[in-house]
This record gives structure tokens, sequence and C-alpha cells, in this order.
């Protein structure tokens, strides 16, 4: 069984509250982009009664048993038996660049495993199960464009606003702390809902749609503000960082000329 996991962007991100439980409520508007990574599996053989992980590509930096995609497995196989698997991931979305690579990945194998294994687990069942492993992975399981509240969790679909446009993801090889971002942000509920200001059009975004976690990120980081800037510099209708960073998104009316300064830090670049 193979899939693609898709990554994500942030159109806007607010931190809106602390919350007791030590999260955050936030809305933001989440996105998916055909950057993906390669997730495949078979089942295991000669009695194995364990998973097994291989991961190429990029390094996520983390033993493999701690990988989220083997936490999926193991979360579902508590509810659902299903063979002990193979699995091989192959990394494309870097780890802390703000695209969601790892929860989307562990989106993929609770989807992949379900469809192998023909698991009688509803969509809303794998959104909990995906909810106890990130707060952005519920997103993920259907993968659509979503206006996303409450830790990020409660989702509701809206148009695919970026249809028709060309978007450049470019990423600075600096790894941010979500943890030590959030601890940084400073929560206020923003006078309109994104939700709202996703009407106007794209070129109005510049002045109207905020990712909160910039502030801090570009104070510590100031090249990722740089870039920000260059991606404007090059045309780009609207320009954010993603989540709490370090990649930086240009939305474009067509294909840019990429100044050589900036095409090194280009991972991704193509038609939604």
């Amino acid at each position: 069984m193979i899939t693609f996991p898709k990554a994500k962007i942030n159109l806007g991100l607010r931190v809106t509250a602390k919350r007791d439980d030590g999260f955050h409520d936030i809305e933001t508007v989440l996105y998916p982009v055909r950057f993906c990574d390669a997730l495949e599996f078979v089942p295991s053989r000669n009695g194995v009664e364990a998973d097994r992980l291989v991961v190429t590509g990029l390094s996520t930096r983390i033993q493999s048993d701690k990988n989220l995609v083997m936490q999926a497995s193991a979360k579902l196989r508590k509810k659902y038996p299903f063979p002990y698997l193979k699995i091989h991931l192959h990394k494309a979305i870097p780890v802390g660049a703000g695209l969601g690579g790892g929860s989307s990945d562990a989106a993929g194998m609770l989807r992949a495993i379900k469809k192998c294994f023909s698991l009688q687990v509803s969509e809303q069942e794998l959104k909990e199960i995906a909810l106890e492993i990130g707060s952005d992975c519920p997103f993920f399981i259907e993968s659509v464009p979503s206006f996303a509240t409450g830790r990020g969790e409660i989702l509701k679909p809206v148009k695919p606003v970026l249809q028709g446009y060309y978007v450049v993801l470019v990423n600075p090889r600096i790894s941010i702390s979500t943890r030590i971002a959030y601890h940084n942000s400073r929560p206020q509920v923003p006078e309109n809902s994104l939700e709202d200001l996703l009407d106007h059009p794209i070129a109005e975004w510049k002045d109207l749609i905020i990712n909160d976690f910039e502030d801090y990120v570009f104070l510590v980081y100031p090249q990722i503000g740089t870039l920000k800037i260059a991606i404007y510099n090059t045309g780009a209708l609207f320009s954010s960082m993603s989540g709490s960073g370090s990649t930086i998104y240009g939305i474009f009316p067509e294909i840019p000329i990429i100044p050589e300064h900036i095409k090194k830090y280009v991972i991704y670049e193509g038609w939604q």
C-alpha cells in the first residue's frame, strides 16, 4: 500500500486564547498543497510482532519508534486488529517547517490502513484518533481547505480560493519549535474572522490577513522576514509564513521568475 501525504499552508493564523489544558485556541485556514511525502507499507511475515519503520530522504531527527507514523499505527491497532507492518517513509517535507508534514504522515497512515485492511472505522473516529496525535492531524484525514478553530481540530470546509494560482514555498533550513512559538505569542480575539477575510481578493490579503507568529519568529530569525520581502518583490499577490514557520510561501497569478539568491531555498512550486 502506498500513499502520498500532502503538506499544508496556513492562510493566516490568529492565536485567540490560552486554554486551561495548556493548549491555545486559534483560528486559521488550513490549505493543502501538492507537496508531499511518500509512505508505503506491507504486512510483516514470519511471526514478527512489531511494526518496523525505515525513513529515507530528509532526516526527522527522532527515533523510529517515536515517529508519528508509528504512533498512528499503534493507536489504530488498539481498536481494530490488523497485521504488523513493514513501513517505508520517504521524507520530502522538512521538519519544523510549519507545513504539517509529520501530522500528514500520521493521518495518511490511518487512512491507508483503513483502506488496505477494509477496517470498519468511520471518518469521525479516524479524526478522533488523529487528534490524539496532534492538533492539526484531523485536518489531514480529508485534507480539504478548511477554516480551523479550537486547537485546530474544529474544521469547516471553505471554498478552494487558491485554485488556478501558482504557489511557491521557500524554506531557509531553520527548524522552529512550535511550543516556543506559542509561548511567545500574545493571544487576542481578532476584530474580523479569517473566514470572512477570505472573501476579499487575494491582492488585498496583504493588508488584512496576519500570522501572529511572524512577529516573534522574524525578530529571532530576521532572515525569514527577509525571505518574505523577497517573495513580494518577486511579484507575489500574497506572502506569509506558514504555521509557526520557518517556511514562507508566495501566491502568484502566473509562474514567477525566481531570483537565484531565492531559488536555492525553494522546496516546492506548482499550480493549485
